[in-house]
């Protein structure tokens, strides 16, 4: 894979405007107008469907490691979920953290942490990285679905029509709170997995990377925190493997398995990672 430097890639002015405009609209949650404890609570159940079941569950375990199964219409759903955070298609994503995970914190990788911290939160961002162009080769097993390909043509329409049943259901605050504060902050807490957690936290295991685990990515992105012990297994469901390592996605995972939704969950060769 070829790499070029920051310096000599193109600006990618839409994604600029893109992030820029809702952290923008996000900031008029700061008028006493647009507050409401309902629209707050909306802004966390969306928060906790988006991220916790749409990135981690459907996006990150599921559909990028494959990590266990579920039937298809389950799938679907946590990939929709996933949608609604209006971070890119499931295609484009799983693409990219494929190749995150095969050249990790080396310069192929889309958000090397060794290019810096703001590099790896956001900056890869504002570029037409060089990845971009590699994603058909890592993605090649959903590419070809469609379900998968509306998601990815059209998750901003959808999050419109989301953003059209919040003005029915409560006005503009349940739009600010509910969409853009939720977008900004769903947003951050999943660039600092990218970021944080390669900088802070300790290592349980040799992952030839930057990757740690820290505490306080995992409690905010339901257990994706624990961001070491997935590099070094990448494909387990379980990612806090230790019993303090709180993993709020694997509990799910076990309660959906206790109802046979889940099946054929992989899980790292530890004893504490099968407990």
């Amino acid at each position: 894979m070829t790499v070029a430097t920051s310096e000599k890639l193109p600006l990618a002015w839409s994604i600029i405007i893109y992030m820029a405009a809702i952290h923008l609209v996000a900031l008029l949650a700061l008028f006493p107008s647009n507050f409401s404890w309902g629209a707050i609570a909306v802004a966390f159940g969306l928060y906790w469907i988006t991220c916790g079941w749409g990135i981690s569950i459907g996006y990150h375990r599921l559909l990028t490691h494959r990590s266990f199964e579920v039937p298809q219409w389950l799938e679907y759903f946590f990939v929709f979920c996933g949608t609604l955070t209006c971070q890119g298609g499931p295609i484009a994503w799983t693409g990219l953290h494929r190749i995150h995970h095969k050249y990790s914190d080396t310069a192929p990788d889309p958000h090397d942490s060794n290019r810096g911290l703001w590099w790896s939160h956001m900056g890869w961002m504002m570029y037409d990285n060089h990845a971009n162009k590699h994603i058909p080769r890592y993605t090649q097993d959903i590419a070809g679905d469609r379900f998968y390909q509306f998601c990815e043509k059209y998750f901003i329409p959808v999050q419109v029509v989301l953003g059209l049943l919040l003005y029915w259901w409560g006005g503009w605050p349940f739009v600010i709170w509910g969409i853009f504060v939720r977008l900004v902050l769903v947003f951050h807490f999943t660039w600092f997995v990218n970021s944080a957690t390669h900088k802070f936290g300790y290592q349980s295991h040799e992952s030839n990377d930057n990757s740690r685990n820290c505490w306080w990515v995992a409690l905010v992105t339901f257990g994706e925190g624990w961001h070491n012990n997935h590099h070094a297994y990448q494909y387990s469901a379980r990612h806090g493997l230790q019993w303090w390592e709180f993993d709020i996605t694997w509990i799910t995972v076990r309660i959906l398995e206790f109802f046979g939704l889940v099946k054929n969950i992989k899980l790292a060769p530890t004893p504490s990672a099968n407990q």
